[in-house]
């Protein structure tokens, strides 16, 4: 098992834990993890461009003139395409770019982004995460400390006051471990998990 330094809000080593070797360390590779966060992208799009067709136009289906004999192109009703605020011919409708790649795969791939992280030595574990009251000075006094930027925090449970406490801070993000996915723990470079966390993280891949 890979042991680590569990440190307390001031950065000092406290003690030290053992993390699960199924989970973190296993051998990276890239292409399952570009799949995974390609999907997740994918998941993430709107997908509500629409446009009003031929059909969804207020108006007259009267033949605005008759078809010969006036010396002007054929014309249908005003709702054609080819006049101003006619229908759309070949515009977007609402759609899903949603997709899902197999569990399994999703699951490896989350193993593969923790174990990068441990293998780079941007992983702090911590004995846990305490505030007082909603301060982002007092949040951001702990990452000072622990001399960390680009930080990705893992709690075990909802904090309103950590949560709220990180939600003006650049480029710091507060998730719970259930939440955990590939994406943001590839977006930031470092990620600190409360030790707490780390066993709801073990019993959640370790199968």
């Amino acid at each position: 098992m890979a042991v680590v330094d569990v440190l307390n809000s001031k950065g000092e080593k406290v003690s030290q834990i053992d993390l699960s070797e199924n989970v973190f360390n296993v051998p990276v590779k890239k292409s399952v993890l570009h799949e995974v966060v390609v999907m997740q992208l994918a998941s993430k799009r709107a997908g509500t461009a629409s446009v009003k067709h031929r059909s969804d136009v207020k108006g007259s289906g009267k033949k605005l003139f008759r078809q010969k004999g006036t010396g002007r192109a054929r014309r249908g009703n005003i709702k054609s395409p080819l006049l101003r605020g006619g229908g759309v011919v070949f515009g977007p409708d609402p759609r899903s770019y949603a997709y899902k790649v197999p569990k399994k795969v999703r699951k490896l791939a989350l193993k593969m982004a923790l174990s990068a992280k441990l293998i780079e030595n941007e992983l702090c574990v911590l004995d846990k995460f305490e505030l007082e009251q909603i301060k982002t000075k007092e949040f951001n006094k702990v990452i000072n400390v622990l001399d960390k930027r680009n930080v990705l925090l893992v709690t075990d449970a909802k904090d309103e006051k950590i949560e709220r406490s990180s939600r003006n801070i650049p480029d710091v993000k507060v998730l719970r471990s259930e939440g955990l996915n590939v994406y943001d723990i590839l977006k930031y470079k470092n990620i600190i998990l409360l030790e707490s966390a780390v066993k709801q993280i073990e019993g959640r891949l370790a199968g």
